[in-house]
């Protein structure tokens, strides 16, 4: 099973369009080293040529256009088979009306977050206008066939933060399994807390793709750059007593991937300490274009 990492970023990318916090700063002016980042997403494959994206980011266009495995061949022919969604935010779903040229999006998604996508941001409808929706149900704790030697068992990731459409804001993480070798990878962009249901579907896996949104949980507010901190935004920090770093580091997983990293959070300056903190913790940051083989 392959994963390729698409985009590394949160919400915005780095550098942020709106953004000079130290980073974007950097990223910039080239004064400490660092990569610039697309929004989150993924593409998941058993055998190389049917590929599963895993949210659709703003930046999906080009994601595609710098990863040759994902280029059309024989005409209009795709190898991305579908799209799964992590939960209904903008940040995960706008680069759903980037593939409206195609003849058709298979879309895994739970009900709550169909539900957004209807009638809420109403993304599904425009994206009906320009293609068929093939809308396929997501069930947490069940073990589905995904096609092309894969399989996917969505779980539960609580959250408390309040949704901008609708009532809830429903998130879920997937575990994902090469039916030919057993071997599983769990993908993770968004959680609030590490509960013991959460950590129990790390068991046993080879590689772990996981939230790295903020460094700490006034992260924004010390930047003057927001009022909220990483944890009512949904995000557990990756430092302190009960950050992921602490709850991770010591878990016996061969790759530990932090992604969805925020253009403020000092880990993706290379020269920080606090990247030094987490590499020798037994943790990476991904970049953009990061490819992981898990045999």
């Amino acid at each position: 099973m392959w994963l390729r990492v698409l985009g590394s970023a949160a919400g915005g990318g780095f550098p942020q369009w709106n953004c000079d916090c130290p980073g974007c700063r950097a990223a910039r002016d080239g004064s400490r080293p660092c990569r610039p980042r697309t929004q989150s997403s993924i593409a998941v494959s058993a055998d190389y040529r049917h590929w599963f994206l895993f949210n659709a980011s703003p930046d999906i266009r080009a994601q595609i256009e710098s990863f040759p495995a994902l280029h059309p061949r024989d005409g209009r022919e795709t190898p991305v088979e579908a799209v799964l969604l992590t939960d209904a935010e903008l940040d995960h779903t706008l680069g759903l009306l980037l593939l409206r040229e195609g003849r058709g999006i298979p879309l895994y998604t739970t009900e709550a977050a169909r539900q957004t996508l209807e009638s809420g941001s109403g993304i599904s409808r425009t994206l009906e206008r320009y293609c068929p929706v093939d809308w396929r149900p997501v069930v947490p704790g069940v073990e589905e066939p995904l096609g092309g030697g894969l399989s996917y068992r969505a779980f539960d990731v609580p959250t408390t933060k309040r949704a901008r459409f609708g009532t809830t804001s429903d998130v879920v993480g997937y575990r994902l399994t090469d039916r030919r070798t057993g071997r599983a990878a769990v993908y993770l962009p968004g959680m609030q807390q590490l509960t013991p249901d959460v950590l129990a579907q790390l068991d046993d896996c080879a590689c772990l793709l996981i939230d790295g949104t903020c460094w700490s949980d006034d992260e924004m507010s010390e930047l003057g750059l927001a009022g909220k901190t990483a944890r009512a935004m949904g995000h557990l920090p990756i430092d302190g007593p009960d950050g992921s770093l602490r709850q991770l580091s010591s878990l016996p997983i061969e790759r530990k991937v932090y992604l969805h990293v925020n253009n403020t959070n000092p880990i993706l300056l290379e020269d920080s300490p606090e990247r030094r903190l987490v590499e020798k913790q037994g943790m990476e940051v991904a970049v953009d274009g990061l490819e992981i083989e898990v045999r």
